[in-house]
């Protein structure tokens, strides 16, 4: 059977349009398009950008072992040779920060990688080390605010996580296990999340951008390169990490560092 010139002109344009259509919803289900030098496509190029402004947080702290009430007494003490002064323990712990202000040297973190820290020490993306004082925290929110005096910083825009929405694409950068500069990609499963028992005051990104310990304090970037969020907490059965992880919306984020810094 032939078909009339008409109709397979139509069936060529039904064709056509059905084809395009098929590139446009595969075009949003995919990653803006970005290249690096090589012409591949790539998240390289804003990596690049970003990552200089995301550090390493090592902290070292001291604590009193506790010991048996009987040693309280000067007798026993004599008598079992145990010494006066009481035994310390010194603990260390692994976090990750980002600098929002490299004129002032102000970097943000969770305020569970510094909590009573004695020592605080900065490595910064080009392998410097800093120590760093503590301006400020806020343990409901669980973000803290530390400072170093440092040249040569690189500092991320805060964008509007007001905008954001499910189903756009995130980047983690941390130091998960100690492992500098490392990045995971994924998307925001949920906004607003609370509930979860985790801080006093919840109001989270939900992303299954992979978090794992080490990433807390570290940066959620959109694909622009700019900070949407600060990475807190993961859900585990055995704390690493299965999908689900946690961040402290930008705008949080902005409201308490001004707070931390006027007062």
């Amino acid at each position: 059977m032939r078909i009339a010139p008409s109709a397979a002109r139509l069936v060529s344009l039904s064709l056509f349009l059905f084809l395009l259509l098929g590139q446009a919803v595969a075009a949003t289900m995919a990653p803006p398009a970005m290249v690096n030098q090589y012409g591949r496509p790539s998240l390289a190029p804003m990596l690049k950008k970003v990552m200089p402004a995301v550090v390493n947080i090592s902290t070292r702290s001291r604590i009193n072992l506790q010991r048996n009430p009987l040693f309280n007494d000067p007798f026993f003490r004599r008598f079992f040779n145990v010494p006066d002064t009481p035994q310390q323990q010194e603990r260390q712990s692994l976090g990750s920060g980002v600098v929002v202000d490299a004129r002032e040297g102000y970097i943000l973190t969770n305020n569970h990688v510094i909590a009573n820290a004695d020592e605080i020490t900065v490595t910064l993306h080009d392998k410097r080390h800093f120590e760093a004082t503590l301006v400020g925290a806020d343990p409901e929110a669980d973000l803290a605010l530390v400072r170093i005096e440092a040249k040569g910083l690189t500092e991320l825009h805060m964008a509007d996580s007001s905008t954001l929405e499910v189903g756009d694409f995130v980047v983690a950068i941390g130091n998960p296990f100690g492992l500098q500069q490392t990045v995971t990609y994924g998307i925001i499963g949920a906004l607003g999340r609370s509930g979860l028992g985790i801080e006093g005051y919840e109001n989270f990104i939900q992303t299954d951008a992979s978090i794992n310990p080490g990433n807390s304090g570290g940066a959620l970037v959109d694909l622009r390169g700019e900070l949407v969020g600060i990475n807190t907490a993961i859900v585990g059965p055995a704390g690493g990490n299965v999908g689900i992880g946690f961040a402290i919306p930008s705008n949080m984020a902005r409201t308490i560092l001004t707070q931390l810094i006027e007062y």
